[in-house]
């Protein structure tokens, strides 16, 4: 984990390149207590291939979602089975990561667990949701969406106009 760091972001803590890694590296295990059932207080869980589920310990627990993300999480997977070798979890580069670079991941949580995202990618779904169920958060989380759709709408109504005031939304 030497080539990781935990920094504060403005969503809370965040993990950052120490050095320029390579696209397709290993960074490491993503390590902590593998449950059976989901804590209360957790927004951290991630499922194994098993449907257990892992608790990650510091530094990869503070791993934030992007909609663009530069890394992902995999399972090793036995060539011959086709099947998890075993029930961990790893994390590796999707692209080429500069040094200083926050790195993130996609959550694709599931429509009804969805939260609005704050990840400012230039291809943001708006949701920190996995991209095949952003139509379910219409029916999932209405009140919400409804909200979702009042502000995207105002946002490009002050694009259009000419003279709006206010910050510059991108």
């Amino acid at each position: 984990m030497r080539k990781i760091r935990i920094e504060e972001t403005p969503l809370g803590k965040g993990v950052f390149a120490r050095r320029t890694l390579a696209a397709d590296l290993v960074v490491g295990e993503i390590l902590g207590e593998v449950l059976d059932d989901h804590p209360e207080d957790s927004s951290y869980c991630m499922e194994l291939q098993s449907g257990r589920l892992l608790e990650p310990g510091p530094p990869l627990r503070f791993l934030n979602h992007s909609c663009e993300p530069n890394c992902e999480l995999f399972y090793w997977v036995d060539e011959e089975t086709n099947a998890p070798a075993e029930d961990r979890l790893w994390l590796q580069t999707l692209r080429r990561i500069a040094a200083g670079e926050e790195m993130t991941i996609d959550y694709c949580w599931p429509a009804d667990a969805a939260i609005r995202c704050r990840c400012q990618a230039a291809s943001c779904r708006g949701w920190v949701v996995d991209p095949g169920e952003i139509s379910r958060i219409a029916r999932s989380q209405p009140e919400a969406w409804a909200e979702y759709l009042t502000d995207t709408e105002a946002v490009a109504a002050k694009k259009k106009r000419p003279g709006a005031r206010g910050k510059t939304v991108k």
